[in-house]
């Protein structure tokens, strides 16, 4: 069993009650960009330019580009995030980061199959100049430690990979718009979140996945990525979201195909996974995590306080996603614990 210090149950606690107390809605304004067209590459790479004045100062700062591509599915494209997403982003930072420039991730799977079966080698080799490579955080062996709360609200540990906190790097996620069996939707947020914690490396014998523990029930998983979030925040730098062709129903791993040709880019994450929900037809009340973000003072999730550039509007590219078979079960959060018998 894995020993909780006092000092950190007090530390978790009080985050949560922070976030909790706080009644003041989150008031700093965002900016994210919403581009349409008819090539992943170009969209991708345009949505960044438009928000490029918000992006450039903290990119400035920095020693390397850790880029944190969605691979949680080996060998799902649909699911994963597309060589031309990537090449997208490079595109846009090639003249203004020189390199180098880390692609990065923990798959559930083998990290590796991934970025073979999705041709990440040949982006690698396309953008020699600009110094990119490739790392599974697993095999870096290097993580801090988290707490968050098992099935029955006990504090477990888990271990996060270390680039994840790393302050010499912009971390820019490389999210899609996806359906999901847990959280109704997953996007920005939960493609950093999720991307960091680990599991064993193929030298040992002992198996252990700690992405297993953050799935320990419909509640949970949203005060988990929460929790997660708020440890994470202050090293994000930002995001874009691949709206090319998302994903709806059984996400994020069998769902289906929705071609919304659109693309998504900020430094605000919560305020870019909100123009993504509303993109995809889904109340923005459901996803629990976004708003446990929002109220911590995380980023903005008020549509209102939100400055969209890219010359779309929301509704006109807002298509009806088909949601997950359980999403009643997903919505259990939102209602009080049952009583006991």
């Amino acid at each position: 069993m894995v020993s909780h210090s006092r000092r950190t149950f007090l530390s978790l606690a009080a985050g949560a009650a922070a976030a909790k107390a706080q009644s003041q809605p989150y008031e700093q304004r965002a900016t994210v960009s919403l581009v349409r067209g008819e090539d992943r590459r170009k969209n991708v790479c345009n949505a960044l330019v438009a928000v490029d004045d918000q992006i450039r100062p903290a990119l400035k700062r920095k020693k390397y580009v850790l880029l944190k591509p969605n691979c949680v599915a080996v060998n799902n494209q649909l699911g994963s995030t597309h060589a031309d997403a990537l090449r997208g982003i490079l595109d846009y930072l090639a003249p203004r980061f020189k390199g180098p420039i880390v692609i990065a991730d923990s798959s559930k799977d083998v990290t590796w199959d991934a970025y073979e079966n999705f041709h990440y080698h040949r982006v690698v080799s396309e953008y020699r100049a600009q110094k990119v490579s490739l790392v599974d955080f697993n095999d870096e062996e290097r993580f801090v430690a988290q707490e968050i709360v098992d099935r029955d609200l006990h504090l477990t540990q888990v271990r996060l990979a270390g680039r994840m906190f790393d302050p010499d790097a912009f971390i820019l996620g490389s999210a899609i718009l996806k359906a999901h069996d847990n959280v109704v939707a997953t996007l920005s947020v939960k493609n950093l979140v999720m991307s960091a914690p680990l599991h064993n490396s193929r030298k040992e014998t002992r198996k252990w996945h700690d992405k297993a523990r953050y799935h320990a029930g419909y509640r949970q998983i949203q005060m988990n990525l929460a929790i997660t979030a708020r440890r994470m925040r202050p090293f994000w730098g930002a995001t874009v979201i691949d709206g090319f062709e998302g994903m709806e129903g059984e996400g994020p791993l069998r769902g289906t195909p929705v071609p919304s040709r659109v693309a998504i880019a900020s430094v605000d994450l919560v305020a870019a996974d909100r123009v993504g929900v509303e993109a995809m037809g889904v109340n923005p009340e459901w996803p629990g995590y976004l708003q446990y973000c929002c109220n911590a003072g995380l980023g903005q999730y008020d549509l209102a306080k939100i400055d969209l550039r890219g010359g779309v509007s929301i509704e006109s590219i807002r298509k009806k996603y088909k949601l997950h078979p359980r999403i009643d079960r997903q919505l259990e959060w939102m209602g009080a614990l049952p009583k006991p018998a």
